[in-house]
């Protein structure tokens, strides 16, 4: 007994000690330690669009009802560009209203609104207004899931396939991980508007009201999206989004066993990812990093200023072991355009590949006279920049 306490205490060490070099930026490890019980996963900040954390993010899945995010973008990129309006109506074909699985309870001939029938199918997941939705956009439904698939392409989901409207099991609808998160963070960035119909707790339709499945919105702190999904062959999966101190996270977990392992997990990594990084701004647009030395200049010095902001997610640990180096040929040749590129600042962190950012002149700087060339070459080479 006293043995097998000294190996559990030893065991444990051993365990704390892993956890700290991963804290410490190790992303190698941070793979191992990390770990998820998803299928596929994904945890993106979306500010920085850093990866924290990845499971087969780029394998190919039944996407289930959270595919019904590309239907979605479908209806908003068009209520965006003036195309359609919330207010106009779509009807509802012997197709929809057969329509199996979650409904959002079409009735067959009516004139449904594209505000309710957002709300059936980001709220309610409803497969009958996604099929409405699809026909009215498209015609007919197999025509609007190659629009799917062609906009998909554009707005940069590489693997994506659609050849439904709601995520009906079609061995050749297909989406990734990844691609889940890329689309989520195109509707909360281009789509901000409408984007507060993910946070809506219920919607009623047809006399029946129906709760939203996302588990993340009762029970997780600045929870405000995205989708649901479920079938046998997909297991139960998730896509959400959360707030803190205004940043935001963006999680895909997939072939999860139930919809409250689901919600377990994808709370469990968005936890982490709040908990474990945070996003610093190391340099701003502007912001001058030296004074560089001018060589026949009107001027001896002239500013080196950062040509655009770094903004870094980083394990709150590695921020202390961060490094800038800039680097640039001085002095620098007049003259001197401002704006003109002079070199870059390299900055370096554990567990982190190297960034590189411009730096440009922050002034424009004249070339001396012929004459007085001369002098200032002496001078230069005699005392150096301060002379």
């Amino acid at each position: 007994m006293v043995r097998l306490m000294m190996f559990r205490s030893i065991l444990a060490k051993i365990l704390l000690t892993l956890l700290f070099l991963f804290w410490q930026g190790q992303s190698a490890l941070a793979q191992i330690l990390l770990g998820s019980e998803a299928r596929e996963a994904i945890l993106m900040d979306a500010d920085t669009h850093t990866i924290l954390f990845e499971k087969n993010a780029d394998a190919l899945m039944p996407p289930a009802s959270m595919s019904k995010l590309m239907t979605i973008v479908m209806v908003m990129d068009r209520l965006a560009d003036g195309s359609l309006k919330m207010e106009d109506t779509f009807p509802v074909s012997e197709a929809a209203w057969r329509m199996q699985g979650s409904k959002m309870f079409v009735e067959l001939g009516a004139q449904i609104p594209v505000a309710d029938l957002l709300r059936g199918i980001i709220v309610q997941s409803g497969n009958d207004a996604c099929v409405v939705v699809a026909e009215g956009i498209g015609g007919d439904e197999q025509t609007f899931a190659r629009m799917m698939t062609e906009r998909a392409r554009q707005i940069g989901l590489t693997h994506s396939v659609f050849r439904n409207s709601s995520g009906w099991p079609d061995p050749e609808h297909v989406m990734t991980a990844r691609d889940l998160a890329i689309l989520s963070d195109y509707i909360i960035t281009r789509h901000k508007q409408y984007y507060s119909m993910f946070a809506e707790i219920d919607f009623t339709w047809h006399g029946i009201k129906q709760g939203n499945r996302n588990p993340l919105l009762y029970s997780f702190p600045g929870a405000d999206g995205l989708k649901t999904g479920h079938t046998e062959e997909a297991g139960y999966g998730l896509v959400g989004s959360a707030v803190r101190d205004g940043r935001r996270l963006i999680v895909v977990v997939t072939g999860m066993e139930s919809d409250r392992k689901r919600g377990i997990e994808a709370a469990r990594l968005l936890t982490l990812g709040f908990g474990e990084f945070d996003n610093y701004t190391l340099v701003k647009a502007g912001q001058k990093v030296e004074d560089a030395d001018v060589w026949l200049g009107s001027v001896k010095k002239v500013p080196l200023v950062a040509a655009r902001e770094v903004k870094l997610t980083l394990p709150r640990a590695a921020r202390k072991e961060l490094k800038a180096k800039l680097v640039y040929q001085a002095p620098l040749p007049a003259p001197l355009e401002k704006g003109a590129e002079a070199g870059v600042i390299n900055f370096t962190a554990p567990g982190m590949a190297p960034v590189s950012v411009p730096v440009v002149t922050g002034d424009e700087v004249e070339k001396l006279s012929f004459l007085s060339k001369i002098p200032a070459a002496f001078n230069y080479l005699m005392w150096g920049p301060g002379g």
